[in-house]
């Protein structure tokens, strides 16, 4: 049966400034590398073999994803990239102090901007240092100037089944590292998760979650690999990420 490994890229340097990341290329800190490097070993430790593995274009995930392989001993496994699994657009957030937001516009709005299902953070503005339109690697993309999470799963789902499902479905195990928002949408689309309850998933960096699919794609389990009480801990301190300090 196959099996999938889901795993959020480690931390950022954004995520440790606390800032709105999305689109924008930022690089793992010392402590995402860590968290990566753990995860391979754990996965390594337990067994787990991916034949093959996809993540964004966005480096803190490929780089994620590339310490994971070579902790288990796995670089060689074949990799694929694609804009379609990064992070959701935050649009004229994107480099904002989170904390500071919420305490300029209210903790409640930034949470619609920030978590709700079908509501954008406003439009990235014209002439913005964050405009990505000249970054070759989106070179013929229609780039969002903002997205929701509906938005992201509209991008994220099409390319699970064409390019993910299909090596799923050969009896593949298959490893993505990718972000908050596009593993988001995949766990709504596998787990069934309804749209008022998936805006409060929150989930922490550089944690392996596996799935064990049946010959459909169904889960028959998904868990967290790690020391459960430490991931609660990460998911709650990814939720309160908002709050003033």
């Amino acid at each position: 049966m196959p099996k999938l490994i889901l795993i959020r890229h480690g931390q950022s340097q954004w995520n440790l400034e606390n800032r709105f990341t999305g689109w924008w290329d930022v690089d793992v800190t010392e402590k995402g590398a860590a968290e990566a490097w753990a995860a391979g070993e754990l996965m390594k430790a337990m067994g787990i073999s991916p034949d093959t593995a996809f993540t964004s274009v966005q480096t803190r995930a490929i780089k994620t994803l590339n310490l994971a392989l070579e902790a288990m001993g796995r670089l060689w496994v074949p990799v694929t990239k694609n804009w379609q699994l990064n992070e959701r657009h935050y649009g004229g957030l994107t480099g904002l102090d989170k904390a500071e937001t919420a305490a300029k516009h209210g903790e409640d709005q930034v949470k619609i901007w920030r978590r709700s299902f079908d509501i954008p953070p406003p439009p990235l503005a014209a002439g913005s240092p964050y405009d990505l339109s000249s970054d070759p690697r989106y070179a013929g993309i229609n780039i969002p100037a903002s997205e929701s999470l509906k938005d992201t799963i509209n991008r994220v789902l099409p390319y699970w089944e064409s390019a993910i499902a299909p090596e799923l479905r050969a009896g593949k195990t298959v490893l993505i590292s990718a972000h908050g928002n596009s593993l988001r949408a995949m766990v709504k689309m596998l787990d069934d998760v309804p749209e008022q309850d998936i805006v409060e998933l929150n989930i922490p960096t550089g944690v392996p979650l596996l799935y064990d699919l049946d010959a459909n794609l169904q889960p028959r389990s998904h868990r967290y690999l790690g020391d459960q009480a430490a991931i609660e801990a990460a998911a709650e301190a990814v939720k309160r990420q908002t709050e003033k300090r």
